[in-house]
């Protein structure tokens, strides 16, 4: 099982790397329309699998060399999600004023990797 788990960490700083190349080469609209092709998995995910690779993802968050934004980490542990056969979206949100952007997850409806209040307080702008 243990094994299980690092499999998922190394699986999770994959993704953080393969954002910062892709970002770096070719910028955001080539991970927009990379996220926006992939889909879940056929099988369904266990529900088990959400909280294990929500850990997975902070243990890769604090092996990365470097500081990772929300919309990087949104999209390395969606795309983690949708691997392992869970169904999640990638939400951006914004507040016009003061200016504030943010961006989550969420799987079916629900915020998983960050605080409900952002849900409640920003305008989805985008949901990939």
């Amino acid at each position: 099982m243990a094994q299980a788990r690092w499999l998922l960490v190394v699986q999770a700083l994959w993704e953080l790397l393969r954002y910062d190349v892709i970002f770096r080469i070719w910028g955001f609209r080539r991970i927009h329309a990379g996220l926006r092709r992939m889909a879940a998995r056929q099988r369904l995910g266990h529900p088990s699998m959400e909280t294990e690779i929500r850990e997975a993802m902070k243990w890769a968050f604090s092996l990365y060399w470097k500081p990772a934004l929300c919309l990087q980490r949104s999209v390395a542990m969606a795309r983690l999600y949708r691997r392992h056969g869970l169904d999640a979206e990638v939400v951006i949100g914004y507040r016009a004023q003061p200016f504030l952007s943010h961006a989550w997850v969420e799987i079916n409806g629900r915020i998983v990797n960050d605080s409900v209040v952002y849900q409640q307080r920003l305008c989805a702008l985008e949901r990939i």
